[in-house]
């Protein structure tokens, strides 16, 4: 396919490993002494697994799988008030396919479901405004969850609600933003990162200039990439570059899709509809100021949170992870899922006991489905 082919070209992902192999070794990177870059995006994780990135790139490189995946830093206290909203015998709830297996401190929605919650999976809140249309009688939530990214589908629906005078829709707010997180990683005196990959996806919405301060109060490089291996290995090269000639910039490979300045109708959206939490919970992280989002006075007819009595300020939120679970070390890059005591016995993607096993874009679901078992070899 076009704009997809030249993106996986063989011939020019070997030219592109030469430079990065040239430049690992200008700046005398070892594998007892790498660089270490951390993706942030649990997309580009999996993408990394599965083209095979961490074992074409040399051993002078360290990848650092970041917190971004949505699905997988959500604290286990928030998907048991999923169970208890979506229990609720007026209750339709609904979610996207990767928080149904999520477990929580009882069980996951998934369970919930079988023990006759009436839970559905959709692809969009657009799906939820329409069932929420065909179901004047009941209460319609779905569990807004993301970055960035899925922020704006979630607030042009809450919009579409009011105009619409939808009384009986709400959103379970639990929408995240990419840039705190990272500070709180940067903060963090026992992390050794180097360099950043940043996030595509989000950086559509958001632009390149939230993440100035990571150059410019970190001195740390990042530049945004695309999913494609090229994409990636552009991406690291360009990072490479700068720890080498000694700069500290916020650069852009993937600016075919990501413009400066973000998208401004997504950026209005979000505005008009949420306002920053005084500070929200991440697993692995604990809480972080102003990292969550909450739906605004002018629209908390349309907050689950208010209407049913749950969430922040309703009651403790801390909930311990199960024993021998390391989804938080695993999450901040402390260490790899194959480190974790129940990587592949106590928890698999059939049976998990955190959310990375479970997320699309979860680390340790990337490490069982393509580097513990299929991964490509290393070129020759």
């Amino acid at each position: 396919m076009r704009y997809v082919e030249e993106f996986r070209d063989p011939v020019a992902a070997k030219g592109v490993l030469r430079a990065i192999a040239d430049v690992v070794d200008q700046i005398g990177a070892t594998r007892d002494n790498p660089v270490h870059i951390m993706e942030i995006c649990g997309g580009h994780t999996h993408a990394i697994f599965r083209y095979g990135l961490d074992r074409l790139t040399p051993p002078g490189i360290e990848f650092i799988h970041g917190p971004g995946c949505p699905v997988c830093v959500l604290p286990m206290s928030r998907i048991d008030e999923c169970v208890d909203i979506a229990q609720r015998p007026e209750v339709i709830f609904t979610t996207f396919g990767d928080a149904m297996r999520v477990p929580g401190t009882r069980k996951s929605l998934l369970q919930a479901k079988a023990d006759g919650a009436d839970i559905r999976m959709v692809y969009s809140p657009l799906d939820a405004l329409e069932i929420a249309r065909r179901n004047p009688d009941r209460q319609v939530v779905f569990f807004g969850l993301g970055f960035e990214t899925t922020t704006p589908s979630t607030a042009l629906s809450i919009q579409q609600a009011a105009r619409d005078g939808l009384s009986n829709f709400s959103v379970f707010c639990n929408h995240i933003t990419v840039p705190p997180p990272i500070k709180a990683l940067l903060d963090d005196p026992h992390m050794i990162l180097n360099g950043f990959v940043g996030p595509g996806h989000v950086s559509m919405v958001i632009g390149t200039h939230p993440y100035d301060f990571i150059a410019q109060d970190y001195g740390k490089p990042i530049v945004v990439a695309g999913f494609e291996p090229l994409d990636l290995l552009q991406s690291v090269l360009m990072v490479l570059h700068q720890i080498r000639d000694g700069r500290a910039e916020v650069e852009n490979q993937y600016a075919r899709v990501v413009p400066e300045h973000g998208n401004p109708v997504s950026l209005a959206a979000i505005a008009d509809v949420y306002e920053p939490r005084p500070s929200f919970e991440w697993r692995g992280l604990g809480e972080i100021d102003a990292s969550g989002l909450r739906i605004r006075d002018a629209y908390k007819a349309f907050d689950a949170e208010e209407k049913f009595g749950v969430g922040y300020g309703a009651g403790p939120r801390s909930v311990s992870e199960p024993e021998g679970c390391a989804c938080g070390q695993v999450m901040t890059g402390r260490i790899k899922p194959t480190q974790c005591p129940q990587y592949g016995t106590g928890c698999t993607p059939e049976m998990p006991l955190g959310a990375l096993m479970v997320s699309s874009e979860g680390a340790c679901a990337a490490y069982y489905q393509y580097g513990a078992t299929d991964g490509l070899e290393a070129a020759e």
